[in-house]
């Protein structure tokens, strides 16, 4: 399952090693968050090394601002969605970088807020809006979608089973007057029955937040469409660091990278080199220091020299 990432980054060692990172070398982490990754990556390319930052919150962008004061000169922050990549690089008048990370978690400060409405820990708006300057909430994409629709959703992008069922609590719900995050998450904890999770589970309502996060963010094909324009974006050698949680999205990446390696269905001509077999897992002692490691799982490639 996933779920979200902390301020401490995760997997940084392995993304710096990924990524090969080196002095005077350009990088673009397209989902820079608070700002974690996109610093080692500066330490480790120092004293010259250069780094563009894309994210579309932002209040994010504000942290990343404030963590990265200490390369101030050597870095550049943009608002813009991940899978506006190229025109971003364009407005810098870049045509390919030596290295690009996604990590496609979302960051405390998104969840621990209640007000963003990705999370049931605390009561708050159904929000879940990664740009709240534009766009459906999630509560305005609940009422919107028809029931069947909304299913699908939950089922694909929540690997729930019991995914009609809860479409049509939550429809059932929302006709009655306005949802909150425990509202949803107690309508779909009455749907499957009513229990309390035992120890150690997820509670019931955690794969459904997952999936209206995911859908309402457009998340699997803005993911999609920036991975197939992944190598024209690389220089020769450059290369590309993906960290997902969700089985779907490792699974999007996976067979990108297979593609354009020549491996996949279509054998078409490789274009790069897969760095990693199989995803890379955190290791033990990073996930019992930051639980919600867990579930992150690292892929790589690099782009062939010729």
């Amino acid at each position: 399952m996933r779920e979200e990432k902390i301020h401490q980054p995760v997997m940084v060692s392995e993304v710096v090693a990924y990524l090969a990172c080196a002095p005077g070398r350009t990088y673009v982490d397209a989902t820079v968050g608070c700002g974690g990754h996109a610093a080692a990556i500066l330490e480790a390319s120092s004293p010259d090394g250069s780094l563009i930052g894309i994210d579309r919150d932002g209040e994010a962008l504000q942290e990343a601002e404030a963590s990265l004061e200490a390369y101030r000169g050597r870095y550049t922050l943009h608002r813009a969605d991940f899978r506006d990549l190229a025109s971003v690089l364009q407005q810098e008048g870049i045509g390919s970088v030596d290295g690009i990370l996604l990590d496609l978690g979302i960051s405390s400060l998104q969840v621990d807020r209640a007000d963003r409405g990705f999370s049931f820990r605390n009561d708050g708006p159904l929000d879940m809006r990664m740009n709240r300057e534009g766009g459906l909430t999630a509560e305005e994409f609940i009422r919107e979608t028809s029931e069947e629709k909304l299913a699908m959703f939950i089922r694909t992008y929540g690997d729930e089973r019991r995914a009609k069922r809860i479409a049509r609590a939550v429809k059932d719900a929302v006709a009655r007057g306005p949802l909150s995050t425990r509202g949803l998450a107690d309508t779909v904890q009455e749907a499957l029955g009513g229990r309390r999770p035992r120890k150690g589970r997820i509670h019931p309502a955690t794969r459904t937040f997952q999936a209206l996060r995911i859908a309402v963010n457009d998340e699997m094909q803005a993911l999609a469409g920036v991975l197939d324009d992944m190598p024209g974006m690389l220089l020769p050698g450059g290369r590309c660091c993906c960290i997902a949680y969700h089985s779907l999205e490792d699974r999007i990446v996976k067979n990108a990278f297979r593609d354009q390696a020549g491996r996949g269905m279509d054998r078409r001509e490789p274009v790069v080199d897969l760095l990693t077999k199989k995803p890379v897992r955190p290791a033990p002692e990073e996930v019992d220091s930051n639980p919600r490691s867990r579930s992150a799982r690292l892929r790589a490639m690099r782009k062939k020299e010729n």
